[in-house]
């Protein structure tokens, strides 16, 4: 049964906020779990060093907290994983590695990841060659490390190579690697109008990790209740496939950036009160 203990904190919109804040929060409305997203000022990387992780890792336990999923920033410039120019490219294959080495330092055995994006005026079939090779480089790393690398969908407004489904069962038999695992986000999810049964139908227990937040149909990456979705009825199908892994919280629309702490308050509340309607 999906429990609140399945909840994973994540500090994206705490952006504002110093990381000491964000897991003094967590630890007030009762989340263990974290989903820690690797961008400043709470995390530093770029492709020759990262932030000091053991340090990291240090400060959460000491919060109660464990960092169960490391999320590198991916979409901002200038880091991706299709980048289309040798100098990115070589760039990017450096701090991606560094992520993989980063996750597995912050006792995480996952670090989510998307398929980057290519350029507008070129073939999307290349763009899909970049993002497959490097997917494949970073598996083996993973491969090292003892992580398992989750493939999350992008909206089409972000990318063009992975958005649904059926691309990322295309992305995992052409990499072919067991450290290369598929994740559901809700937002590119309800934006390219599949379903949670769709998923698991398809992968089963091999789905690692969830972006499990509220959305509408045009996306959003919202706290529950602030969309469409429906959270009884997500739950609901959660339990029915025994999904037995974390719901990271990534909240990431601007208007929660000044009170972060609100929106996690929301989220906690809805859940509570939306697990005692659950049948046991």
């Amino acid at each position: 049964m999906i429990g609140l203990d399945q909840l994973a904190g994540m500090n994206i919109h705490y952006l504002y906020y110093s990381l000491e804040s964000f897991l003094q929060y967590q630890q007030k409305i009762g989340i263990t779990a974290i989903e820690l997203w690797g961008g400043c000022p709470h995390v530093f990387m770029d492709s020759i060093s990262y932030s000091d992780c053991a340090k990291i890792k240090k400060l959460a336990s000491s919060y109660d907290q464990r960092i169960i999923a490391f999320t590198p920033e991916s979409i901002i410039y200038p880091y991706n994983v299709a980048a289309p120019e040798a100098m990115q490219w070589e760039k990017s294959k450096g701090y991606f590695s560094n992520a993989v080495k980063a996750t597995a330092e912050l006792g995480s055995k996952i670090m989510t990841i998307n398929s980057g994006y290519g350029l507008e005026n070129e073939d999307v079939s290349e763009s899909w060659k970049r993002s497959r090779e490097m997917l494949s480089f970073l598996s083996d790393i993973a491969d090292s490390e003892g992580i398992e690398i989750a493939l999350e969908t992008l909206r089409p407004e972000e990318s063009k190579i992975v958005t649904t489904l059926q691309d990322v069962q295309r992305m995992l038999s052409e990499v072919r690697s067991e450290q290369l695992k598929p994740m559901i986000d809700c937002t590119a999810l309800a934006v390219a109008g599949e379903a949670l049964e769709d998923w698991f139908e398809s992968f089963g227990d091999e789905i690692v990790h969830m972006h499990f937040i509220d959305a509408t149909s045009n996306g959003g990456h919202l706290a529950w209740g602030d969309g469409e979705l429906n959270l009884f009825e997500s739950l609901l199908k959660l339990n029915k496939y025994e999904y037995s892994g974390y719901l990271g919280q990534e909240i990431t629309d601007l208007k929660y950036f000044e009170k972060p702490f609100q929106a996690d308050q929301q989220v906690v509340e809805s859940f509570k009160k939306t697990l005692k309607l659950l049948p046991r």
